[in-house]
């Protein structure tokens, strides 16, 4: 018989709130026996260092009302029936279209919104008011079949080094899965289509320097057994799981921010769930700084601007999105999914 409904005690800038958990022992990661409570107290665990990674922007769940071996589905807007301290805010998707999306300002809303059967969450790169203009650079460096985490790290570091000679600060975190995330602080005064410019750039520098480990090929036959720098997570809507959210694979992994100094000796499946707290409460958060000294991308799309004009144009989008001035054929990620012939 599923237990009774319970709640949880979850700290907050305004005192200490009572957040109702219904079917608390419903297990959420078959393989580790994790429950639903079990994610609500981790919340709380990580709440401080989640809200500030997460809090103050558009955001998406990604929710799984049986599991993760069960359905599973994007929820943007709010959900009914949503406490008086979530709020949202209104902003525009690729298709010009306007909508109001989830705002954390609390952990007692991320604790509510496990209570909704999220597993995983998806922050926008800009806040909640400057929803146009992201304030974070990110890249996402995803290792391709016959290539793993450990090929991973060393495309970070170069990653790192190309940035920094663009001026910008980063910071990494695991992916939660095999990839890393680089993440630079920017201002907010850039639109979407520029950051997108800024890490095509960036990308094409660090392929540059590693054509035989990294690859900005947008076809995955093309791809070959390399680290794929995606520039298109760069996109308005397109997110990545938010630094301290669990990710829905089997042993109940965590996204997980890491210095660059411990970044070659740990393992990403020593994240998850069970251990993350600890690691926060020992170490403390290796993000608690990030935002502290925003960098310009004005270096970049400078380089954006010497490789238009030695011939290298637009990247493609996504296949869902609406067509872009200058982009070329509009593609899918494999040609079998397009039943095209492979080119010579």
């Amino acid at each position: 018989m599923a237990a009774k409904a319970t709640t949880i005690s979850v700290p907050g800038p305004d005192g200490v709130r009572e957040v109702r958990i219904s079917s608390p022992d419903r297990v959420l990661w078959p393989e580790s026996g994790f429950t639903k409570l079990d994610l609500a107290t981790y919340m709380v665990a990580v709440g401080g260092a989640f809200v500030a990674a997460n809090g103050d922007r558009p955001l998406s769940l990604q929710r799984f009302p049986g599991g993760i071996d069960g359905e599973q589905f994007f929820s943007k807007n709010p959900p009914k029936g949503a406490p008086d301290y979530v709020r949202d805010v209104m902003v525009v998707y690729p298709s010009a279209r306007s909508h109001p999306q989830l705002v954390i300002d609390e952990p007692a809303a991320a604790v509510w919104a496990v209570q909704m059967n999220t597993i995983v969450f998806h922050p926008w790169p800009s806040r909640a008011e400057d929803s146009d203009n992201p304030d974070q650079l990110r890249i996402d460096l995803d290792p391709q079949p016959g290539t793993d985490f450990d090929d991973a790290v060393p495309a970070a570091a170069a990653l790192r080094e190309v940035l920094a000679e663009a001026g910008l600060e980063a910071y990494i975190k695991t992916s939660g899965n095999r990839g890393l995330h680089v993440f630079a602080p920017i201002e907010p005064v850039r639109e979407f289509q520029d950051v997108r410019h800024a890490v095509i750039a960036a990308a094409r520098e660090l392929e540059r320097r590693m054509p035989q480990q990294v690859t900005t090929s947008w076809w995955k036959e093309e791809r070959g057994e390399k680290v794929f720098v995606d520039f298109n997570q760069a996109n308005r809507d397109r997110t990545m799981a938010g630094a301290y959210s669990p990710r829905a694979l089997p042993h109940a992994p965590v996204s997980t921010p890491v210095t660059w100094d411990e970044l070659e000796s740990v393992d990403p499946r020593s994240f998850t769930v069970e251990t993350v707290p600890d690691r926060l409460a020992d170490t403390g958060d290796p993000w608690a700084d990030l935002g502290d000294r925003p960098g310009s991308i004005d270096v970049l799309l400078q380089w954006w601007q010497r490789d238009l004009e030695s011939g290298l144009g637009e990247l493609p989008f996504p296949p869902d999105y609406p067509k872009m001035p200058g982009e070329p054929p509009r593609v899918q990620p494999s040609r079998r999914k397009m039943d095209l012939p492979e080119e010579s």
